[in-house]
């Protein structure tokens, strides 16, 4: 038996564990990772600082290394978000009752586990605790695939979580690392559908193609992040600067910075010059269509086929538009269902662009930066998923979980 093959195997016959336990006995255990996470922060960063190195060495880029970057503070941050984890409703177990039948057999539905679930990505290695600890309670095991560059990172908070679990005796691989990030071997992963009931991708475009390409295993898509922010007419001008500049520049290497800036023509003369004096404070290059760029110093034109770019980092598109329908045309032209968001104070205005904007989260004046699990009240996200089947948005708890028919009679038999 291969490597992977064994460490699918393990992990599917380890999920058949967390049947046995009740909501208190994981909380139990979820509250026991969170204090040795905070135990053993120094060793946790002690193995960042080498998959720093190396990624340094290996001149990855800016936003790639602040993703992969842990500080006292991402750690702690981690440890919270498992904490907030324990107290969310546990989603395993809820019972609907939906009739019944003229024969007299009663039909509900469970919610269950998905079972195993598999996560590859890059640079991210709070994936390792936030993902650890959602299937946990969730009653999944999982399986991950962390990119060499966190793998030292991945490994380390792993072997925490892996501590606590033996210490209450139950099987290290209900959270399993690949220590290998061969692609040959992620290739490999990809064929276990005897074991792993669900993959998850998470990183770049060529990362999410690969796997969506040759996996056996159903995908959850959680593509780039190429999100709007669409000022409109009825904009107020102080929301509209403080969004954009809190989605742009508060932090860009991650997948719900805004990518792109869509202005109304009716306030563009007001508003883009005090934005394009802000923006320049920051440092940000512009990449503006012909209608927009007079109000930028330096800004380079960009034609339509060059928009719906994933930046990460202080670079921004800027189109003008005549009107609402215009700016979703664009969005739906070159957003990728992620984060999409209005400024306006024409209610009517943003109901349409919340009813009518394809995207994972739609938001009328509230910044980006707030799609997010922990920040949507998930607790830690184990991702955003852009495509529909079957979660879309933010993956928390809920999600991880799917419904079986409970059919109940005496004796009833079909004629």
């Amino acid at each position: 038996m291969s490597l992977i093959t064994e460490l699918a195997k393990n992990a599917h016959v380890a999920a058949r564990t967390l049947a046995a336990l009740d909501t208190q006995q994981k909380n139990q255990v979820l509250q026991a990772m969170s204090a040795a996470l905070r135990a053993n922060v120094d060793s946790v960063l002690a193995a960042n600082e080498h998959d720093l190195a190396h990624a340094r060495q290996a001149g990855l880029t800016d936003a790639m290394i602040d993703r992969l970057t842990l500080t006292p503070e991402r750690v702690e941050a981690m440890a919270q978000g498992i904490d907030t984890i324990v107290e969310l409703d546990d989603p395993v177990g809820k019972r609907r009752e939906l009739c019944v039948r003229p024969n007299g057999i009663k039909v509900s539905k469970l919610s269950v586990p998905l079972g195993v679930v598999c996560m590859i990505y890059e640079a991210r290695p709070n994936v390792t605790a936030d993902a650890g600890a959602l299937c946990f309670k969730s009653g999944n095991a999982v399986i991950l695939r962390g990119g060499k560059e966190a793998l030292g990172s991945s490994l380390a908070i792993a072997e925490i979580l892996q501590q606590v679990l033996q210490l209450f005796k139950l099987p290290k691989a209900l959270i399993t690392v690949v220590p290998d990030p061969d692609r040959a071997l992620m290739l490999e992963l990809l064929q276990q559908r005897d074991y792993v009931d669900l993959v998850i991708p998470r990183g770049g475009e060529g990362l999410i193609n690969f796997v969506s390409d040759n996996s056996k295993i159903p995908v959850i898509q959680h593509f780039k992040g190429v999100c709007h922010l669409y000022v409109d007419k009825a904009a107020d001008v102080e929301k509209a600067l403080n969004l954009l500049l809190n989605g742009k520049t508060q932090r860009t290497g991650v997948c719900n910075a805004l990518e792109g800036l869509i202005v109304h023509k009716e306030i563009a003369s007001t508003w883009l010059p005090i934005a394009a004096q802000a923006l320049e404070d920051k440092g940000v290059r512009i990449n503006a269509d012909r209608r927009s760029a007079g109000y930028f110093d330096g800004a380079s034109l960009i034609e339509d086929h060059e928009f719906g770019q994933e930046y990460l980092r202080l670079e921004l598109a800027v189109k003008m538009v005549d009107s609402l329908d215009d700016a979703m045309d664009h969005i739906a032209k070159f957003g990728s269902h992620h984060t999409e968001v209005i400024c306006s104070e024409d209610k009517q205005a943003c109901s349409r662009f919340q009813r009518e904007v394809d995207a994972s989260v739609v938001m009328a004046n509230a910044s980006s930066r707030f799609s997010d699990g922990g920040e949507l009240g998930l607790g830690a996200e184990i991702g955003i998923a852009t495509t529909k089947l079957h979660a879309y948005g933010p993956m928390g708890l809920e999600s991880l979980t799917t419904e079986k028919y409970l059919v109940n009679g005496h004796g009833q038999v079909r004629e």
